[in-house]
């Protein structure tokens, strides 16, 4: 199992990688394509939505088939087929339809693990396993900054994703021979995802795992780049050692978040002082937008290490989810996380779009705040939800 493991974390780390990668390769899209802001802010949350809308399927396979077929299957088709197509691309639409591919391809990288993280393992642990296997899989965020700066600018950007398309089938192969189904659950209650969504208790979990990727994720998948580029007129290198600094804060933040529920008892508290240090950061980049760039790099690295209680909210979901459907309910708090990331893609290129053309700040500050707002909508909710504990 454990070899297995390390197959599904480098799949999780390819997840990583191409969820965060779009911003630091926007100049040389720009150059050769001319992708625009608004064209990677849609194929990229094209990535996000179409992962979320697979979670439902993947929760059905996870439960049904196991992880093995489940991932290897999905991750070669998508994953490697899609990255390849993008090595290919000649317009901005190839992009899109490659994003979505990959999207499909590692919808079940993280998941599958998490399943098995919570048949294998006691409860009491699945938040620090799930931190660790979202630490290791953050390296594909690392991968994403600088060194693909590097490696575009060295052998190109297409033999970049070409490489990364032989990766992906590498791990789809690893993952078929080394992966172990967890035996199959015993039992004849029978359920969906529906029954889920009739439990009142996960409808004020839900909304706060909607926001509890979407800050980070959006700015260091999307606008990272363009912000530091149109403000402070960053080079692509400057741009890749910015966002290396945001991806060792992100996995820095879900180290410490990991273990808290088990030192402090609870699960709801570190969440929730989570997502108001996550607005406080945003409402402070929102106000100081144009000011500094080592400031602007602080504040954005600070949004990634509060937001790193996405193990801990799906710890706190799962513990509410009947033992026969884990793999559905980890899968719908997934869905929720990745599409609010998506929608979040959507709604800030709608944002840039309407505030273009005035002042190079005008369009970040109104992301920055957008994303303040429903942070702070989102931590509102879900203080009034029921705490888990183990």
């Amino acid at each position: 199992m454990m070899m297995g493991l390390i197959w599904l974390g480098l799949a999780y780390v390819m997840s990583q990688f191409f969820r965060s990668f779009l911003a630091v390769l926007s100049t040389f899209l720009e150059r050769d394509l001319g992708a625009t802001a608004q064209d990677l802010a849609a194929a990229s949350g094209m990535w996000f939505l179409i992962f979320a809308v697979m979670q439902l399927p993947v929760g059905w396979a996870l439960d049904k088939i196991g992880p093995r077929r489940t991932a290897s299957v999905l991750l070669l088709i998508g994953g490697a087929g899609g990255a390849a197509l993008f090595a290919l691309a000649q317009t901005p639409l190839h992009i899109n339809i490659a994003m979505g591919l990959i999207g499909v391809g590692c919808s079940p990288a993280l998941m599958g693990s998490y399943y098995i993280f919570a048949r294998e393992y006691p409860p009491a642990r699945f938040a620090t396993l799930a931190a660790l296997m979202l630490g290791i899989g953050t390296m594909g965020n690392l991968a994403a900054s600088y060194p693909t700066t590097l490696a575009a600018e060295v052998i190109g950007w297409r033999a970049t994703l070409a490489a990364m398309a032989l990766i992906a089938a590498a791990a789809a192969v690893g993952i078929f021979f080394s992966v172990r189904d967890p035996a199959p659950h015993e039992t004849a209650l029978k359920g969906s995802v529906l029954d889920l969504l009739k439990m009142p208790v996960m409808w004020l979990i839900l909304p706060m795992a909607a926001i509890s990727y979407a800050p980070s994720g959006t700015l260091r998948g999307l606008w990272i780049g363009p912000y530091l580029n149109d403000v402070f007129q960053m080079s692509p290198g400057q741009i890749g050692q910015a966002t290396l600094a945001m991806g060792v804060a992100m996995i820095l933040g879900t180290l410490v978040y990991g273990p808290l529920d088990r030192l402090l008892g609870t699960r709801k508290w570190p969440i929730a002082a989570g997502g108001v240090g996550t607005v406080l950061a945003l409402a402070m980049l929102g106000g100081w937008t144009g000011i500094s760039a080592p400031l602007a790099i602080a504040l954005i690295a600070l949004i990634g290490f509060f937001g790193g209680y996405y193990p801990v909210i799906i710890a706190h979901g799962r513990a509410f989810v009947p033992s026969h459907l884990v793999g559905r309910g980890v899968t719908l708090l997934n869905l929720f996380s990745i599409g609010g990331v998506g929608v979040m893609q959507f709604a800030t290129g709608e944002v840039y779009g309407r505030m273009s053309g005035q002042a190079a700040t005008a369009p970040y500050v109104a992301i920055f705040l957008f994303l303040g707002l429903t942070t702070a909508l989102g931590t509102a909710i879900y203080l009034f939800s029921r705490d888990s504990v183990d």
